[in-house]
């Protein structure tokens, strides 16, 4: 069996109950060591074998999964964030698939939870924005043409930007002639959740600027929108003046200012 876990943001006791017990269990672990903290891996058995697949390519990760899947391990394939997000892993999921392996998937805090903690933000706020957009500028991997950075940032939404820290003045341009004011609040947040975590905030206009400021060129993460202004509506949820299924409605809601 192999375990596809999503290692959490990168703070060693963010990842969950589950993959932590996965890695304490493993007999081979895997890791995306250009993004995973090491210290998540000080659980593991004194007689598991670990593999940095930073230093590996895609046949070589496959190689030892397969096999150590084969002789009957405990495999661990450990991810940053959550798999599901710029992870990879259904090309090794489809590889597993078609050697007749078995696999399952524990799932993790994406970075941009972390990013949203650091910030002290909540993405959907009433009023402002109910979207949230998770997307990267094209670079070595293309982005197909109808998800370009310009045609998402039309609707105004929250948008959480991937893999693109090194063209940021590309990313700003196309945030300000996608519709973004140039007022706009953005932040760049380095390293969300580890001990070096840094939470620069600007707005779209200095992004760039601001990055090359404080020296910052990867592993970080973008988001821009007005959720960061502080300004929004109250929630109708728990306004007295609304019935839910739980309470009936009584006079009194007001709006936040």
């Amino acid at each position: 069996m192999v375990v596809f876990v999503g290692a959490g943001p990168g703070a060693e006791d963010l990842i969950t109950v589950r993959g932590q017990r996965l890695l304490k269990e493993a007999d081979i672990i895997v890791y995306a060591g250009s993004l995973v903290n090491p210290a998540l891996l000080e659980v593991r058995k004194d007689s598991c074998d670990v593999y940095n697949s930073a230093c590996m390519t895609l046949e070589e990760v496959l190689e030892v999964l397969i096999q150590g899947a084969r002789t009957g391990k405990n495999v661990v394939r450990l991810h940053t964030g959550d798999p599901c997000l710029y992870g990879a892993v259904k090309e090794q999921m489809d590889a597993l698939a078609k050697e007749g392996i078995p696999y399952e998937a524990c799932p993790g805090v994406s970075s941009f939870c972390g990013a949203a903690s650091a910030l002290g933000a909540e993405y959907t706020l009433p009023g402002v924005s109910q979207s949230v957009v998770i997307t990267r500028m094209a670079g070595r991997t293309p982005v197909p043409e109808q998800e370009s950075i310009r045609g998402f940032a039309a609707h105004k939404a929250t948008m959480v930007i991937f893999l693109s820290t090194g063209m940021l003045p590309q990313l700003q341009e196309e945030l300000l002639a996608g519709g973004y004011e140039k007022d706009t609040p953005a932040a760049i947040v380095y390293k969300a959740t580890w001990p070096d975590e840094k939470v620069c905030r600007c707005t779209v206009e200095t992004l760039a600027r601001t990055a090359e400021r404080e020296g910052i060129t990867r592993t970080a993460l973008i988001v821009a929108g007005n959720v960061l202004d502080g300004r929004y509506e109250r929630s109708e949820l728990y306004n007295p003046a609304f019935s839910t299924g739980f309470r009936k409605a009584t006079d009194g809601g007001r709006d936040h200012e």
